[in-house]
């Protein structure tokens, strides 16, 4: 059951492997050419929610979206322009105005936020890998699959993957 309803059209997206991997060492483990091309796709124009490591692992602010970052530090020091809350809730407020913001990791973030999202954009790279990072298992009694699309691996992308765009019962 949604437990809030903070914002109308609040989406999540991820990429995880057949193991519910979804990083290491505070870092992406594969790199698929065509994901990064929908990331971007599909967050540009928008608030894209995250933690702190999250925020860290970027060599810097992603163009055209409005960065919210969720940390505990007090005066956490970041480049003009990105936004800094402590919660949540906090970040979803600051995204009042955006029709379709995205949470965009790190696990712990994805944890608070898969009961009050509306969407789960997921890549499922079919592959297993080693991982300190993982996302949660997604509940069938509360999500459906509304959508998929089934990528081969070819000379760009090491492994098979797919979208999967999950809707909310």
């Amino acid at each position: 059951m949604k437990t809030t309803n903070l914002h109308t059209n609040l989406t999540l997206i991820v990429a995880v492997s057949e193991n519910d991997v979804i990083g290491k060492d505070n870092d992406l483990i594969w790199r698929l050419k065509n994901d990064l091309k929908r990331f971007k796709a599909l967050t540009s124009g928008h608030c894209i929610i995250m933690g702190r490591k999250t925020f860290e692992s970027f060599p810097k602010p992603l163009p055209n979206r409005t960065h919210i970052v969720i940390t505990r530090q007090k005066d956490y020091k970041v480049p003009e322009g990105v936004i800094v809350v402590n919660s949540l809730e906090a970040a979803i407020e600051q995204t009042k105005n955006d029709s379709n913001p995205f949470v965009i990791g790190g696990g712990e973030i994805y944890k608070q936020a898969l009961d009050l999202v509306d969407t789960i954009e997921f890549t499922r790279v079919h592959h297993s890998f080693e991982g300190d990072t993982f996302f949660p298992i997604i509940n069938e009694d509360i999500w459906k699959q509304h959508h998929t699309i089934y990528n081969e691996k070819d000379d760009q992308h090491k492994f098979n993957f797919s979208y999967i765009t999950y809707k909310r019962r």
